[in-house]
């Protein structure tokens, strides 16, 4: 059955079109950057899961900031700074066969080539390990894995930045050192992004262990001990073994064990801490269009007393009135819910596409359900906003209504 009182909104709304439009933009805003701030957040969250989860089975074992000392300290000249050789061997022999153990040296610093500077992660390795969890770009030339003491392998954006092939030279120290030897640039690694093991090669540079300990001292005090699990379902309970084995104090813990688990967990808390927060920048746009919104619903009650009047005095329920008027807010916010929901695919394409450089996970649930969500926000604030006016309206005495209308 058709409602007459859905039609008197229709009316309402196309003969002061060009006022319900513009009261709606405010709608099409608000759902366009909460939809697109979301979307991006979301893709984002997305990425670094799938790349903390190709390291999902390594866990990274570290010298624990106790023992280390506060930071911006140094610690007592007897304290080791990293992973010792004991330890070392007590990891080895609780992996057993379940897994590979790899010691890894690192830090940051400059490096140079063709005489421009840079600045990245060097890690010391031993050539032996690289080939396990790290791999060649072909497309560089025919590089190598097995490095020697004076070559080294370098990260994917500096070989980008850098025009880098297999063959050029590289400075390791400071720009202003001229005393360090050049290395020859055995091979580039491909691109890992955000991994979870602590070996972020994409701005680094990684070394022979004997050329990092002979440059910067510390040996058998590895920044970093990595362990490749054969099985990811026996990571904690190899976890627990390692904790067991060093961890003898509570108190005073000699180690620090995490894996992809922890640092997914933090990962996803901070982006979605930061989308929250744009996506709330957003929302401000929407109480803007609720306050346009509640301006044209109060000079639609006002142009329409007659109107109210004669229907009143003719037995039309308040409640009848009631609907009349959230009929006409819920088309305005359906309106704008609509184009912005249109406007939010596009222009949500387009930021994720200029933010992170790919839109393989635009299209996931995840990340498309934000569309209909926003719409469904900006016709729910287009709807509270006409709760007054609608309350208003219903409740006028029908003579008042006549009589002001003359």
């Amino acid at each position: 059955m058709r409602d007459i009182f859905f039609d008197l909104s229709v009316r309402s709304v196309r003969l002061n079109f060009l006022r319900s439009m513009l009261a709606a933009i405010g709608i099409v805003i608000g759902v366009v950057a909460i939809a697109s701030m979301g979307m991006l957040g979301t893709n984002m969250q997305l990425e670094v899961k799938d790349q903390l989860s190709s390291s999902a089975n390594t866990v990274v074992i570290s010298a624990d900031s106790v023992r280390m000392g506060p930071v911006g300290t140094r610690p007592p000249s007897s304290a080791a700074t990293g992973v010792t050789k004991s330890e070392l061997t007590k990891i080895s022999s609780v992996v057993g066969s379940n897994g590979t153990v790899i010691p890894i040296y690192s830090t940051n610093t400059q490096f140079t080539i063709n005489s421009v500077p840079g600045r990245g992660s060097v890690y010391g390795i031993d050539p032996m390990d690289i080939s396990r969890f790290l791999s060649l770009n072909q497309s560089y030339g025919n590089g190598t894995t097995r490095i020697g003491v004076n070559e080294v392998l370098v990260g994917a954006d500096i070989a980008e930045n850098f025009n880098l092939k297999v063959g050029d030279r590289i400075r390791i120290g400071s720009f202003s050192s001229s005393s360090q030897p050049e290395l020859r640039i055995a091979g580039v690694l491909n691109a890992r992004g955000t991994v979870a093991d602590g070996v972020s090669t994409d701005n680094g540079i990684v070394v022979h262990s004997q050329w990092y300990t002979n440059q910067y001292g510390g040996e058998d005090e590895w920044s970093q001990v990595n362990v490749i699990v054969n099985d990811v379902d026996n990571i904690g309970d190899i976890e627990e073994a390692i904790n067991a084995k060093i961890n003898t104090n509570p108190k005073t813990p000699a180690i620090r064990i995490r894996d992809a688990t922890s640092q997914l967990a933090t990962e996803t808390s901070a982006l979605g801490t930061v989308t929250t927060f744009i996506m709330a920048i957003g929302a401000i746009s929407l109480l803007v269009a609720a306050v346009s919104i509640f301006n044209v619903m109060m000079m639609s009650v006002s142009e329409r007393i007659e109107e109210i009047g004669i229907l009143v005095s003719i037995g039309t329920e308040r409640g009848e009135v009631r609907r009349m008027f959230l009929y006409e807010a819920f088309i305005l916010g359906l309106l704008g819910a609509g184009i912005g929901g249109i406007c939010s695919i596009a222009i949500g394409y387009t930021v994720v596409e200029a933010m992170m450089g790919t839109t393989a996970y635009f299209f996931q649930p995840a990340s498309i359900l934000y569309v209909p969500a926003a719409m469904g926000i900006g016709v729910a604030v287009c709807v509270i906003s006409g709760v007054y006016p609608a309350w208003r309206a219903s409740n006028m005495d029908p003579i008042d209504a006549l009589r002001n209308s003359e």
